[in-house]
């Protein structure tokens, strides 16, 4: 029985199909939106138990889209328990390599990692007003330790955490609004990273090994059912990462 609603943005990519896997375990209704990857979106989808699940097409960047989005999903189900804001973009580019870092480039990366989130949030605010939902904002450890794939990134994720603060404030008490700020997640993505440079980032881990992405979205389903008195903090799943610097 499906008792909640969630909607995950990045739902196709490793870290997003881990969070639409552990929220449809737990009975929620998955709907997640990818930007171009359909066949990975299907793939996400035919992995989840249950039925009902849905995938939604969507360029992060476009607030008419997202706004059309909310609009559709308010007509056909009218309630959303939880927003989950997985996607996300950036480039490696060296911290010292300041002329590689164009405009263009700091520019999408703001737009997809500060500014959509917060359109995501205007648009589905009476939807989660209506549950009195949750929001989860996925940052990164980046943006307390100023180290990343590039200066932007990582100010984007400081950004994003601040609105996370602001938006918690604005919104209480009906909305609570979190983030997760995860370690470096071994993802398919990060298996491809040069192997050298990896194994330096597990021995410098506390831990001594990356996050799963399976233990991020076990953090997300615990600051949405469980944190139930905690709204504009950041939970860390980063295995004492910072602590290595």
């Amino acid at each position: 029985m499906i008792k909640k609603r969630a909607l995950v943005t990045g739902g196709s990519g490793g870290l997003g199909a881990a969070i639409c896997q552990k929220l449809a375990v737990e009975n929620y209704q998955v709907f997640l939106t990818y930007n171009s990857n359909a066949a990975a979106a299907q793939a996400t989808l035919e992995s989840l138990p249950a039925e009902g699940h849905q995938a939604f097409a969507l360029d992060i960047s476009n607030s008419h889209q997202i706004n059309e989005l909310a609009k559709q999903l308010t007509e056909e189900h009218g309630r959303l328990d939880l927003l989950v804001n997985c996607a996300g973009t950036t480039r490696f580019v060296e911290h010292r390599d300041l002329d590689a870092l164009d405009d263009e480039l700091f520019d999408n990366i703001f737009r997809v990692n500060v500014r959509a989130p917060f359109a995501m949030v205007r648009a589905f605010k009476p939807l989660l007003v209506e549950a009195r939902g949750c929001v989860i904002n996925i940052t990164s450890i980046a943006a307390q330790t100023a180290m990343g794939s590039n200066i932007a990134y990582c100010a984007s994720k400081a950004a994003a955490e601040n609105m996370t603060r602001s938006l918690a404030r604005a919104l209480s008490p009906a909305i609570r609004v979190l983030a997760i700020a995860p370690g470096l997640v071994d993802t398919e993505f990060v298996k491809g990273i040069d192997p050298q440079w990896r194994n330096k980032q597990e021995q410098i881990t506390p831990l001594g090994r990356l996050a799963r992405a399976d233990e991020v979205a076990s953090a997300v389903f615990y600051a949405a059912e469980q944190m139930t008195f905690s709204t504009g903090t950041t939970l860390a799943v980063d295995g004492g990462r910072p602590l290595g610097i």
